[in-house]
């Protein structure tokens, strides 16, 4: 395995794993779940579907979103579907409940900067993103907006339409809307390849 692959296939997989830690560490402090997740249990009470079903079918609906915007899956969507969830479960053993704002505070803030430090990782290690994040970085190519304007808008509104159908939204949510976009913004940056680094591993990577 090239050198270049192997230390991106680690970032890919770190990230990935970091990323379910970030989400098991919000979800103990209890302050306020993922918009992503707030959509879920919404529609949940509207249609009387398990969480775990329309976690599925919500990410089924988004890959098909893909489409129109012309973005294309790769190892790096994969991985996400397989992996997230067992890290975040891993956390979820690992992490205690978090009682009190002296620790719901700080646990929250921490499982929030892991996983815009893990978004960024798994992203710049350029093996394609997850199905939510792909919606992000395929409507800032196609639209030409900032990336964390965008990130921020698909956030609240999928907050907004979650809320209104009774999902649990907490000021923690509302925190987590408005600052991952810009927060990922700055870790896509630093974890992204550059363009010279990025050339020469895809010529290792073809080479016999």
């Amino acid at each position: 395995m090239p050198p270049l692959f192997a230390r991106r296939f680690a970032q890919l997989l770190l990230g990935l794993f970091l990323y379910g830690i970030g989400i098991s560490l919000m979800v103990r402090a209890s302050l306020g779940i993922a918009p992503w997740d707030v959509l879920t249990q919404g529609l949940s009470e509207q249609t009387g579907w398990s969480f775990g079903a329309l976690t599925n079918a919500i990410g089924l609906a988004v890959l098909l979103l893909w489409i129109p915007i012309r973005q294309k899956p790769g190892l790096g969507t994969v991985l996400n579907v397989l992996l997230i969830g067992p890290s975040a479960q891993f956390g979820l053993w690992v992490f205690p409940e978090f009682h009190g704002l002296w620790q719901q505070v700080p646990a929250f803030a921490s499982g929030l900067l892991i996983l815009a430090l893990a978004t960024g990782m798994y992203i710049g290690a350029n093996f394609g993103p997850g199905p939510r994040d792909g919606l992000m970085t395929g409507l800032h190519r196609r639209t030409g907006w900032p990336i964390g304007l965008v990130r921020t808008l698909i956030e609240a509104s999928v907050l907004l339409a979650g809320w209104s159908m009774g999902g649990d939204a907490g000021w923690g949510t509302l925190v987590f809307a408005l600052s991952i976009g810009p927060m990922c913004a700055v870790t896509m940056r630093r974890f992204a390849p550059r363009p010279r680094v990025l050339a020469a591993n895809i010529i290792t990577e073809a080479a016999p």
